[in-house]
C-alpha cells in the first residue's frame, strides 16, 4: 500500500551540501517525489545560526515507523550532533496524520508547502 507523505529538510552546516545529498537520498528512497525550492531561515532559537530548509512529497511503501527509523539512520550518516544540524529530516504528514503541528504555522513552512502539493 503507497502512503502520501511530507519531509522537511533543514541543515544548519554545509547546508547547501547536505541539502542536495539529502534531497537525492528523498529521490531514491520516495516515488513521485517531488522538492520544493530552498529557503534560508534563521535559527527559531535565537542562536544566530542559519539554516536552509526544503519540503519533499512523495509516497512510499514503508510503514510510518520503518520511515521514521530511516530518516534518523540517514541523519546519523550525515554525523548529526545536536549543535551542528548537518541534516534534520522531519515527517510532517503520512497520509492524512500530521506532525510536528507547530511547524505548520511556521513562515517558511507555510511559503515553501504550495511548490510540492
Amino acid at each position: 500500500m503507497s502512503h502520501r507523505i511530507i519531509i522537511a529538510l533543514g541543515s544548519n552546516h554545509h547546508q547547501a551540501a547536505h541539502i542536495l545529498w539529502a534531497s537525492e537520498r528523498m529521490r531514491t528512497l520516495l516515488n513521485d517525489c517531488r522538492l520544493s525550492r530552498t529557503l534560508w531561515t534563521s535559527d527559531i532559537k535565537g542562536t544566530g545560526k542559519w539554516y536552509m530548509n526544503r519540503l519533499v512529497c512523495g509516497t512510499t511503501d514503508l510503514s510510518e515507523e520503518a520511515l521514521q527509523q530511516l530518516l534518523k539512520e540517514i541523519e546519523c550518516a550525515t554525523g548529526r550532533t545536536k549543535e551542528r544540524v548537518t541534516i534534520d529530516l522531519d515527517l510532517m504528514q503520512y497520509d492524512s496524520q500530521r506532525h510536528h503541528e507547530k511547524d505548520w504555522q511556521r513562515p517558511y513552512i507555510q511559503n515553501i508547502i504550495h511548490d510540492i502539493l
